[in-house]
């Protein structure tokens, strides 16, 4: 199946199959290093690529990268553990950032502090969980996310431990804390004027699991309320419910092998790859 391929020897399949190796566990190349990673010639590596990323097997970054695309997670996911909230968020937060060209968090709670990744606009990766790398829950918008939609136990034990004030914003009255809540879940939308950092506003979603249960928010920074806010809520709430219906996707029960396999018209896929080579 070498075709006219100037890599002789090699098969359509063996090359495909090289190229889809080289990224594994969330990673991105570009196409120089997909090219020296499946030791293919350039030209090889293009027209493959630009082939897989046709039908949705890859994906191109904004920075013009490649990572495995939707189908090919999905088809992954056939015979594994459905990925976690870890593993689906930093491609969100990357969209997020890129976007909003604002600060993004996603965060889950951690006892009674919120664990989180981050991910700042520009080149910088999005950061990952880290043990002992935690935000307080009830000065920033993305802890109260998630408190407004945890047990009223998670909420009581906050308020035991103190509301710490962090400045001179920071909400620190029971009471208070408590309607700030009781609003977060009427709206689904929690708002911090400059209580945890003295120059920064927050606005965070929840994200929900299976069966409706909480199981992280998103956040994103902003300098300015009154000229922010309107214009991020929408793509805020997108972000959120985008990586809700995800984690539910994943958790319901999988296709077999056999009505994954059909939903890909792989012959085709093959064929069409073998007259390209």
């Amino acid at each position: 199946m070498a075709g006219n391929s100037t890599d002789a020897g090699r098969s359509v399949t063996s090359k495909i199959t090289s190229i889809l190796l080289t990224l594994t566990e969330g990673s991105e190349h570009s196409l120089t290093e997909i090219a020296r990673l499946a030791g293919l010639p350039i030209s090889t590596a293009h027209r493959l690529t630009a082939e897989l990323a046709s039908w949705r097997l890859l994906e191109r970054t904004e920075l013009g990268s490649y990572r495995a695309g939707l189908l090919l997670r999905t088809i992954g996911t056939v015979d594994s553990c459905p990925p976690s909230i870890a593993e689906r968020g930093p491609c969100v937060l990357d969209d997020l950032a890129a976007t909003t060209k604002c600060r993004a968090r996603l965060g889950v709670l951690d006892g009674l502090d919120v664990s989180y990744i981050e991910k700042v606009p520009g080149p910088k990766p999005t950061s990952a969980f880290a043990p002992g790398v935690t935000l307080p829950a009830h000065p920033t918008a993305i802890g109260r996310a998630l408190l407004a939609f945890s047990s009223p136990r998670a909420v009581e034990m906050t308020i035991i431990r103190g509301l710490r004030q962090y400045t001179q914003h920071t909400v620190s009255s029971p009471d208070r804390f408590r309607r700030a809540l009781a609003v977060t879940r009427l709206t689904r939308v929690a708002i911090t004027r400059f209580e945890h950092e003295a120059k920064l506003c927050g606005i965070a979603m929840p994200v929900f699991g299976p069966g409706g249960q909480v199981v992280g928010a998103i956040e994103l920074g902003v300098h300015e309320l009154g000229h922010d806010l309107q214009p991020l809520l929408a793509p805020l709430a997108i972000a959120t419910r985008s990586l809700s219906r995800e984690l539910a996707a994943a958790a319901a029960p999988a296709p077999s092998v056999s009505h994954a396999v059909a939903q890909l018209p792989v012959q085709r896929l093959a064929r069409d790859l073998a007259l390209s080579s």
